[in-house]
């Protein structure tokens, strides 16, 4: 399905509803901005398998953008909104991206770009600046009507650079092209969640990222209502689910921890009794958190483990995770196994790099090193996680193998630490990292943000010590905790751990 096809058989059903204002879009009006959009492309030279950038905040727009340049057989890019004008200029250089599409609502960096971008075509929305031609008067007389050359394109998302420059996740066009042809993604949303034409879906995160944009492209694939959150607020989202009858929705843990630190009051003020499905990824969930979740929601907390690379994918409800608590599931897509640093296979409970066998084939896009990296011998594919399979076949993630702490010659992962702090009444985030150490090479140091920073101090520290060891050995129990009012994250909840880490080992660090 498409939403061309909704577009002749509901013309007037709500495609898009943005919840703070409530502005809808049918189908019929996102058929025609569609049309319009990839009328411009191709008027503007972009063939079938070109590139296109977009540098937008949320908004409805963005869906006239990722569904023009889809239907146009392009490739398109979605550039995060909170990046530097540099940053933008080089997801846009590295892409090869032809022409750039941008949000005057991210005017500064947008005003920057001209200079960076030279040889970009580039439109602006919703208002004027120097060196950018308006989107709204380019597409204005352009038909309605689907161009003659329609094909369907495909997404190439780039990583967040917590580890690095961001890479793109290149993947080849749909070898089928016509528009309405089935993808892996619909037919998973179908079978696992259920989701249909009568799905009204939350998307309260970026649509930059992989999950909101191709998780609620996939809703209006179906025939459903995406309901878009321009910025999640915890409350918001509660109000917006009662407002529109919310069925569906797609959270990061996260949002539950936000979620789960309003009043109870404000908790219980709103009807949450439309939602059927929670589904929730990008990282895993504190145990404490879900159990919590799922007491407060019932049983709809759906959670799987994927990448924006596409090779596999394992599921999890909230039955099942009740009877396994910390697992992200079995394989659905893909076939999964754990190695040890030999690229060997271990046994059931022993903790390894985790690969998927069977599933989509990607590269990073100018990064044949990065793409051989992330290759087992046998052909399997890795995100670069660590974790361990039980004898039943859930999967258990233990933490990037990046991020992994080595003190004293002792393994520790910073997530088992991390779930632990989280829980604290008086903790709003948290990250742990390692630190240089003389002595053991590194020391464990949590970085906390606290629910009030009048309450940071040595008291709260020694507080949070004790909170630690009552349930992890010493070796894992912070030597060192900082405070600050706010840790380095992406909008969908991501953090750029980097950057806290980098500061402690002397080295400057930017997120791109």
């Amino acid at each position: 399905m498409h939403p061309s096809v909704h577009a002749q058989r509901t013309p007037d059903k709500a495609a898009l509803i943005v919840a703070e204002t409530g502005e809808s879009w049918s189908y019929a009006e996102l058929e025609a901005r569609s049309n319009r959009a990839a009328h411009l492309f191709r008027a503007a030279g972009l063939a079938i398998g070109d590139t296109v950038a977009i540098f937008c905040d949320n908004r409805a727009e963005f869906y006239e953008l990722v569904w023009g340049a889809q239907r146009a057989g392009l490739i398109y890019v979605c550039v995060p909104a909170k990046l530097t004008a540099p940053e933008v200029a080089y997801i846009v250089n590295d892409s090869g991206a032809k022409l750039l599409v941008a949000s005057a609502a991210l005017g500064e960096v947008a005003a920057a770009l001209p200079g960076l971008l030279p040889g970009v075509q580039r439109y602006l929305l919703d208002g004027e600046l120097p060196g950018w031609s308006g989107w709204e008067a380019a597409t204005a007389p352009l038909p309605a009507t689907p161009i003659a050359d329609e094909r369907a394109g495909i997404d190439m998302l780039y990583s967040s650079g917590t580890t690095g420059r961001p890479k793109g996740v290149r993947v080849a066009l749909p070898e089928v092209a016509e528009l309405a042809a089935p993808n892996v993604l619909m037919m998973l949303a179908q079978a696992l969640y259920k989701l249909s034409g009568e799905s009204i879906y939350l998307s309260p995160a970026p649509l930059y990222h992989a999950a909101p944009l191709r998780w609620s492209m996939t809703v209006q694939r179906l025939g459903g209502t995406v309901v878009m959150m321009r910025h999640f607020e915890p409350e918001a989202a509660l109000a917006a689910i009662a407002r529109y009858g919310v069925t569906d929705s797609q959270w990061v843990p996260t949002h539950f921890v936000r979620l789960l630190k309003l009043p109870e009051a404000v908790r219980t003020a709103y009807d949450l009794s439309s939602l059927r499905t929670a589904i929730h990824a990008a990282a895993p969930c504190p145990v404490p958190v879900k159990r919590a979740m799922i007491d407060w929601w019932g049983p709809v907390l759906y959670e799987y483990y994927a990448g924006s690379e596409g090779n596999g994918l394992t599921t999890i409800d909230s039955a099942q995770w009740l009877a396994h608590p910390g697992s992200v599931g079995k394989a659905a897509y893909g076939v999964l196994h754990i190695c040890d640093d030999a690229g060997e296979e271990v046994p059931p409970g022993t903790e390894g790099l985790v690969y998927f066998e069977g599933g989509g084939v990607f590269e990073y896009h100018n990064d044949p090193a990065k793409t051989a990296e992330a290759r087992h011998p046998k052909g399997w594919t890795t995100l670069g996680d660590i974790g361990r399979l039980d004898e039943e076949g859930y999967l258990y993630l233990t933490d990037r193998k990046s991020f992994m702490i080595i003190s004293g010659g002792v393994n520790i992962y910073p997530q088992e630490i991390e779930n632990r702090l989280v829980t604290h009444p008086k903790v709003a985030d948290v990250a742990v990292i390692g630190a240089p150490c003389p002595d053991m090479g590194e020391r464990v140091v949590a970085v906390v943000q606290p629910l009030d920073m009048a309450e940071a101090g040595p008291a709260l520290a020694e507080e949070l010590a004790r909170w630690c060891r009552a349930e992890l050995s010493g070796v894992k129990t912070p030597r060192q905790f900082d405070f600050t009012d706010a840790l380095p994250r992406a909008p969908t909840g991501k953090l750029y751990k980097r950057l806290l880490r980098d500061r402690y080992w002397g080295k400057e660090s930017r997120i791109v």
